[in-house]
């Protein structure tokens, strides 16, 4: 049975002589209907807020780093802005794959030029397409770099 709350799977990475493997072993693709790839053309780009009721969402980042958020939604006519958003700094450095439960909405933003972000969906296509709900860039705004 699935999570009802945002979850990282963690994985890691073994590197010996050779070379270096990357895994998440404990990822399971029993849920996975199909996937996509997404790559931004610039660091600091955000894609979101992009919703589902029913569907959910696996992200996995194979190339560069990310800011990845994804917050419930109450309402899919108005939902609250003070909604506590789910935020995690994803990378290739730290191989992991976020699961994002169906009445969450998710976005993403750049934290490298050369990203390549994976989404694996529960869903087939068509039905993802009865599915969507869109909400501003930065309704929620977590896409803030603090410098430390």
């Amino acid at each position: 049975m699935l999570p009802n709350e945002p979850t990282l799977i963690k994985g890691g990475i073994a590197v010996d002589d050779r070379g270096a493997v990357s895994f998440v072993n404990d990822f399971n693709f029993e849920e996975v209907k199909r996937f996509y790839m997404v790559e931004n053309h610039t660091k600091g780009f955000i894609r979101a807020w992009h919703g589902h009721k029913k569907e959910g969402k696996y992200v996995f980042i194979p190339k560069g780093s990310a800011i990845v958020a994804c917050v419930k939604i109450d309402n899919w006519d108005n939902p609250s802005a003070e909604a506590k958003v789910h935020r995690y700094v994803m990378s290739e450095k730290t191989p992991s794959v976020l699961y994002i439960p169906p009445g969450y909405a998710n976005g993403f933003m750049n934290l490298s030029d050369d990203l390549k972000i994976q989404f694996f969906s529960t869903s087939y296509l068509q039905d993802s397409l009865n599915d969507d709900f869109r909400f501003e860039a930065r309704y929620w705004n977590p896409w803030s770099v603090e410098e430390r």
